[in-house]
């Protein structure tokens, strides 16, 4: 998932083009992540859930999450999420093995391994 203006997912794709990974392209915003999916990539990922959210956006800081996310409930955090895909961090590169969150060429070297699925 990628905003297409993002700076940071067009060096991720580009990323995945130098090292010929398949992926699926899908916009984050026309269209976002389903609460279900997002519960799941939780799931999968093993990081927190303050990890999927886009700290640095525009909307996370009109809304002062920072100083909400704290006391709202995990079934909160992924009903908020699911509902503007500006608020979800990208690029999220999701395949059958794991979730990542962001680009960090480090660690998709480690996770990704060669292939997505």
């Amino acid at each position: 998932m990628c905003y297409p203006k993002s700076a940071t997912c067009q060096k991720a794709k580009k990323w995945l083009d130098e090292h010929n990974i398949e992926y699926t392209e899908r916009h984050i915003v026309d269209a976002n992540p389903t609460y279900d999916e997002l519960k799941e990539w939780h799931g999968k990922s093993e990081l927190p859930l303050k990890k999927f959210f886009n700290t640095s956006g525009l909307l996370y800081k009109e809304i002062q999450l920072k100083d909400k996310i704290p006391t709202m409930s995990e079934e909160e955090q992924l009903q908020l999420l699911a509902t503007n895909g500006m608020l979800v961090k990208r690029p999220l590169v999701v395949n059958s093995n794991t979730v990542v969150v962001g680009f960090k060429e480090a660690e998709w070297n480690e996770k990704l391994n060669g292939h997505i699925e």
